[in-house]
């Protein structure tokens, strides 16, 4: 069964080397025509995944109708910011029989919505599916490994995604709940720019081990709130992904909240990587959807007025540490 992978940054990368290890047939589409040709030749992302050889059974292209053509499978990696305008470019071609899956982990600004929602929205494809979870690609691509959740509301659609992605050291697990999965796996983002936020003003394990926990408790809140199931942030999409997410070295939003905490501009962190940092632009979606569900995010809020109201970060600190004292499951 042929897989296209949509976007050619370092997951979707990743995810296409690994499919066609297993020996899938696998088409990687980028939107820039001289940058696909230049992986064509050189075989390694270096803007996104560095060192990595992309082996040849991955054939390369900049058509997304040439990519699409014939896929049982489309794995949709894309940053959320462009997910409505990649799946608009799919409007008129035939992907009726293609389960899509994605793996793009981001709340779209203006209309509040989740990836797969958008892609529903859009192209109105009769089987989709989610996968998230701690896995940072810069390690998945070496084989170290990892393991993710694959949901979909189809049982047996999730359980076709996860013998498709499953291998000696990418072992995946299914669910059903594609609210709580997405959600996880976007929420998570705000709270490791705070981890990284701590991080950058030289604090120690005790506070990131506080904000963590209490960064879990704020995502099971709003993720329940939005119809997820509170047992999915306890898994893999949720505490999982957290964790990685806040204590890694390869985590792009935990290293922006590092440099927002040392004292860099928002636009100066922002410029400093060529990467996505999803978080930034979800801490915006993210503000307007609690305060819309009246659910309690004090980290979440703190962050917002770091990026967004030019709030000093020891400030923020403060005053999270000297909210009004509530017991510890309050609210869960």
């Amino acid at each position: 069964m042929k897989i296209a992978v949509i976007g050619d940054g370092g997951w979707g990368t990743t995810l296409a080397i690994h499919l066609a290890n297993k020996g899938s047939p696998v088409t990687l589409w980028g939107p820039f025509p001289d940058y696909v040709e230049f992986l064509r030749q050189k075989r390694d992302n270096k803007k996104f995944l560095p060192g990595i050889t992309i082996p040849k059974s991955v054939y390369l292209t900049a058509d997304i109708a040439e990519a699409v053509m014939d896929a049982g499978v489309i794995v949709v990696a894309v940053p959320s910011h462009f997910m409505r305008g990649v799946m608009e470019k799919f409007m008129g071609l035939d992907t009726a029989g293609a389960i899509f899956v994605t793996v793009s982990k981001g709340i779209e600004n203006d209309s509040l919505k989740r990836m797969s929602q958008i892609i529903s929205e859009v192209v109105h494809p009769k089987r989709l599916a989610v996968l998230s979870g701690p896995s940072h690609a810069e390690e998945t691509a070496r084989r170290i490994p990892t393991s993710v959740v694959v949901a979909s509301k189809d049982h047996d659609d999730a359980k076709q995604v996860q013998k498709l992605f499953n291998s000696p050291t990418f072992r995946v697990y299914s669910n059903t709940d594609v609210v709580g999965v997405e959600f996880g796996g976007a929420l998570k983002n705000v709270i490791a720019i705070a981890a990284g936020i701590c991080d950058g003003l030289g604090f120690g394990d005790n506070s990131k081990a506080a904000l963590m926990t209490r960064g879990i408790a704020e995502m099971m809140r709003l993720g329940v709130a939005l119809g997820g199931k509170a047992q999915t942030f306890s898994g893999l999409s949720g505490v999982g992904d957290l964790i990685t997410t806040c204590i890694s070295r390869h985590s792009r939003n935990r290293n922006f909240g590092e440099m927002i905490g040392k004292g860099a501009s928002v636009d100066e962190a922002l410029q400093s990587t060529e990467m996505v940092v999803e978080g930034y632009r979800t801490t915006k979606s993210v503000h307007q959807i609690y305060k819309k569900k009246n659910v309690q995010m004090p980290i979440a809020e703190e962050v917002y007025k770091v990026l967004y109201e030019s709030k000093k970060p020891l400030k923020a600190v403060e005053d999270l540490m000297m909210r009004d004292l509530k017991a510890e499951h309050e609210g869960i």
